[in-house]
């Protein structure tokens, strides 16, 4: 990497148990067990107050699991292929994921992946909150193939749903996105966290009280009740793929 060409600086900013923006080149290599060739970052995680760990992986050719990730008991898992193509394993079915390729592995399954080529993706697990008869499944598919719908009645504002709405999941991943000058209808404030990773554009992101630049390849942390708001801003769709905890009330 060498010498840095300016004085150094960042815009990551992290607020314990509130909100963190982490862009790509503050990002630093993790040694994960079980994976293999890959450079891993760990975006979110308990540490921060999030309720979920997050990493953006860029596997090299022969990049691989050693073992499966997530598949610890009551853990679920999710991966979303970025860029490049990817073979993935859950329990006995097999799939080969492409840019825009997503699987969703229920408690204990676990995801094994191994990439032949440059690939990056983002993984994703948490613990999964059963509830009595009903229970989560393994899906996969690729938001290419999902149409985007108008999001809350507005035009230039659009969602996609990766995951079954049913209440085996405790969790979903969507993608939103804004046309330049599309803004969320109202500022949100709710129970649910979320992590987000920039897939395209530029926006302007409230948080708190604070409006914060965010662009593509940034990861964005929300935790509960914090207030949050976007516009989309420059020239292309800004849209991230986010996770949401939901299908569950609140534990006392």
């Amino acid at each position: 990497m060498g010498y840095p060409s300016d004085v150094l600086s960042t815009r990551a900013i992290v607020k314990p148990g509130l909100y963190a923006i982490i862009p790509k080149d503050g990002l630093v290599n993790n040694v994960i067990p079980y994976i293999e060739n890959c450079r891993v970052s760990i975006v979110a995680s308990p540490k921060m107050g999030a309720g979920f760990v997050q990493y953006v992986v860029e596997a090299a050719p022969g990049g691989r699991t050693t073992a499966p990730f997530g598949g610890e008991p009551a853990i679920e898992s999710f991966l979303y292929c970025i860029e490049g193509v990817l073979a993935v394993t859950v329990g006995q079915e097999q799939f080969v994921l492409t840019a825009g390729g997503f699987i969703y592995a229920p408690a204990g399954a676990g995801i094994a992946f191994s990439s032949e080529a440059p690939s990056k993706l983002l993984l994703y697990k948490q613990r999964y909150i059963p509830l009595a008869g009903k229970a989560a499944y393994t899906c996969a598919g690729n938001v290419n193939e999902i149409a985007y719908r108008n999001y809350d009645d507005m035009a230039n504002v659009y969602i996609k749903d990766l995951l079954p709405a049913g209440l085996g999941f405790d969790m979903n991943m969507h993608i939103l996105a804004f046309e330049p000058g599309g803004c969320h209808p109202f500022v949100e404030t709710h129970v649910q966290e979320h992590g987000a990773y920039i897939l395209s554009g530029e926006g302007m992101y409230l948080m708190e009280n604070t409006w914060l630049p965010i662009k593509k390849d940034d990861f964005m942390w929300f935790g509960p009740y914090v207030p949050q708001g976007a516009y989309g801003v420059g020239r292309d769709l800004f849209a991230y793929i986010y996770s949401k905890d939901c299908n569950r009330d609140v534990v006392l």
